[in-house]
């Protein structure tokens, strides 16, 4: 995609006919075929990295994760060098890549550890796959990251940026080692960014989040204990219409949107409804690592 171009503009030559009563026409002649060329406004890295082609159908979603808002609140800029975790089918990669290669900076993204099996092995390849083209995504670089890895970083990334994983971390038991990682990965100053299903404080807190949904205050906590300073929380990703009690937890909405399997009953389960509901409650959490 073309970040910036010249329009062309052809100004044709025109003569001025200058005529009086019984005298010799005279012709001011101007230069003919003059090109100017006038610069347009430049696209900025973040909407040529938003209206890239290879967003045509994630940017559908634009409506539920809001991610121009989101990586503003997290202080995205240029020169950075950026941590994602778990980026999965890579939803924010498509952003995150090819804006920091426009802005400058590098892009690291957290895989799953070898450890976790052929399954995430697959899941792995099949991301570094996808961003191989450094035309588009510049270098993708790469670090694993699980329960027994050792060291993601010392001090080096500006920040880094977990989108809905909490979970995950809890329900396989890692979750504070997954915090203290990000704290000695980060360098002083950095910030952490975190988006996640939110659970009301109403409710009871499994550890193990089986239902995919996390108290704010949990969250909190355990960015606390690995000594991160709690910035600013905002309500960019919150969806009011999402009551975090449904019966196949968070994956029972978009866009997994999970369906009743054969022979499977639910009292009262209506799959439009969830639909109609759209992507979760999120809470999005930024924090910072003291200087």
């Amino acid at each position: 995609m073309k970040i910036s171009h010249k329009l062309l503009l052809l100004v044709s030559s025109t003569a001025l006919l200058l005529g009086a009563c019984g005298k010799k026409a005279e012709i001011e002649e101007k230069p003919s075929d003059v090109v100017v060329a006038q610069e347009l406004p430049k696209i900025s890295p973040m909407q040529a990295a938003l209206t890239g082609e290879w967003r045509t159908e994630a940017a559908k979603r634009d409506q539920f994760r809001h991610p121009e808002q989101t990586l503003a609140f997290f202080d995205l800029g240029t020169n950075q060098s950026v941590l994602e975790i778990y980026p999965g089918g890579g939803w924010y990669t498509d952003i995150l890549a090819p804006y920091i290669k426009l802005a400058g900076g590098k892009y690291t993204a957290a895989v799953f550890e070898e450890s976790m099996g052929d399954r995430f092995i697959k899941a792995n390849t099949r991301f570094l796959e996808k961003y191989a083209d450094s035309e588009v995504f510049g270098d993708i670089n790469s670090v694993q990251f699980g329960s027994t890895s050792s060291s993601i970083g010392d001090n080096e990334y500006d920040l880094i940026l977990s989108f809905r994983n909490v979970h995950s971390w809890m329900g396989r038991a890692y979750e504070d080692k997954a915090f203290a990682d990000f704290y000695a990965a980060l360098k002083p100053g950095g910030i952490l960014g975190i988006v996640e299903h939110r659970l009301p404080e109403s409710a009871e807190q499994n550890p193990k989040a089986p239902t995919g949904y996390v108290q704010v205050s949990y969250t909190k906590d355990l960015a606390k204990k690995a000594g991160f300073e709690f910035v600013e929380a905002s309500e960019i990703n919150a969806n009011p219409k999402d009551t975090a009690d449904h019966p196949f937890g968070v994956w029972t909405l978009p866009p997994v949107s999970r369906k009743l399997k054969e022979g499977e009953e639910v009292e009262g389960f209506v799959a439009e409804k969830y639909l109609e509901i759209g992507e979760s409650d999120r809470y999005t959490l930024k924090f910072r690592k003291p200087e």
